[in-house]
């Protein structure tokens, strides 16, 4: 017989059989397998035959082999699906086997048996849950799990180790899935420290500039021509220079240095008298290089993939421009009203 370590285990009901080609009690020819009829020897409608394993029964254990088929139509139903020999039948049962009658004393033809296979045999069958010869149905409630203490210690601590490494594997599964979403969250909140440090940079940038076009004095107008000259040489290197982002901020804040500069340049008894048309035509008497500069800037800001980004920066800066040009026009009205 093979090692006792179980491949297949569950419950049926047996009948008993002993088949030796006289024709006794039922005898239909000598078993399938070839194999002589004899104890241990046992019939199954489907397992293959060669197949090793053992039954239990009221404490007592007992191996089999399958060499034959059967039963027939009592299997139908999944209702008796093993055939132990006679010999083996009455040592279960705890009852005698008579050699004349092949019959086992005490009358009783069925028993409930646990079953094990150990080892599938490679000759005709079919592995698996029995079923009856016909092929009607295939008995999967006489198959269920190994219960403990029919396994090896072998297979337990296979079992064991084989559960340990699971165990360890789901572990790292889900720590290796925390350190991700760890490493995640803090990406994410740098990125959005690193966007409230910009905007808040921006923002100093626009207030500052603002302060620097809100100071008045007697003075005033040379030094906002200075600064918007330098404002436009810084620009413009910027717009050359420096991402396409930045050349979207010269082409916002332009205009209102620009025109700073070409009110700073002016004297001031001729702002009163030309009003509201000054801008016009300041915006007319622009030097040719400062435009051609400014539209080259724009052409290559549009055609890039930073203009959307640039166009938010614009908007601001263009705001605050617009506040710095609004200021000078009105200094330069009042100026203009009482004198200068």
């Amino acid at each position: 017989m093979s090692s006792d370590s179980p491949i297949q285990y569950g419950k049926v009901k047996a009948s008993y059989f002993w088949d030796d080609g006289s024709g006794i009690n039922g005898d239909t020819g000598a078993p399938a397998s070839g194999e002589p009829m004899q104890k241990g020897l046992a019939a199954s409608p489907s397992w293959p035959l060669g197949t090793e394993g053992y039954v239990l029964y009221d404490g007592k254990k007992a191996d089999f082999f399958i060499g034959d088929r059967g039963p027939g139509n009592p299997a139908e139903g999944c209702n008796v699906l093993l055939d132990l020999d006679g010999k083996t039948f009455a040592e279960l049962t705890g009852e005698s086997w008579n050699d004349s009658s092949y019959t086992v004393s005490g009358g009783n033809g069925h028993i409930d048996v646990e079953y094990v296979i150990t080892k599938w045999g490679d000759g005709h069958g079919t592995e698996g849950a029995p079923r009856p010869m016909s092929g009607s149905t295939v008995c999967d409630s006489a198959v269920s799990a190994v219960p403990d203490d029919l396994r090896s210690d072998e297979e337990k601590k296979a079992d064991e180790q084989r559960k340990k490494e699971e165990e360890a594997k789901k572990k790292e599964e889900e720590a290796q899935k925390k350190k991700e979403e760890e490493q995640k969250k803090a990406e994410e909140k740098a990125e959005a420290e690193a966007a409230k440090k910009k905007a808040e940079q921006t923002d100093q940038e626009l207030a500052a500039h603002g302060r620097n076009d809100g100071s008045g004095g007697g003075s005033s107008t040379g030094t906002e021509a200075q600064t918007a000259a330098n404002s436009m040489n810084g620009f413009t290197l910027a717009g050359a220079d420096l991402p396409l982002a930045a050349g979207a901020l010269t082409l916002a804040v332009l205009p209102a240095l620009l025109i700073a500069l070409f009110f700073a340049r002016r004297p001031a008894a001729s702002y009163a008298s030309q009003g509201e048309g000054l801008l016009s035509q300041a915006a007319s008497r622009l030097p040719e290089s400062w435009v051609a500069k400014a539209t080259d800037i724009g052409t290559r800001v549009k055609d890039s993939s930073a203009y959307a980004k640039a166009a938010d920066l614009a908007a601001k800066a263009g705001t605050a421009a617009g506040a710095a040009r609004d200021n000078v026009v009105e200094r330069v009205r009042s100026r203009g009203r009482h004198g200068a």
